[in-house]
């Protein structure tokens, strides 16, 4: 999947990986995929909640390994 713009949140408990998400998409433009990398389990959970309470379309998530991916797309 093509991306606009990735951030690396890996080692970071919550709610960095959030918060750092949050930053991103304010600077990115309408319809714009944003992907994050994660290490946190319960980012799963989080990005769920956040997509919910901004209006971000969540796209993806995925596991790979010990690492969560995270495709929103910026309202």
């Amino acid at each position: 999947m093509e991306t606009h713009k990735e951030i690396d949140t890996r080692g970071l408990n919550c709610p960095l990986p959030i918060l750092k998400a949050k930053k991103a998409l304010a600077d990115m433009a309408s319809g714009q995929l944003l992907k994050v990398l994660a290490t946190d389990s319960g980012s799963l959970r989080d990005f769920q909640a956040f997509a919910k309470q901004t209006g971000n379309e969540l796209v993806e998530q995925q596991t790979v390994g010990s690492e969560y991916i995270h495709v929103l797309r910026r309202r």
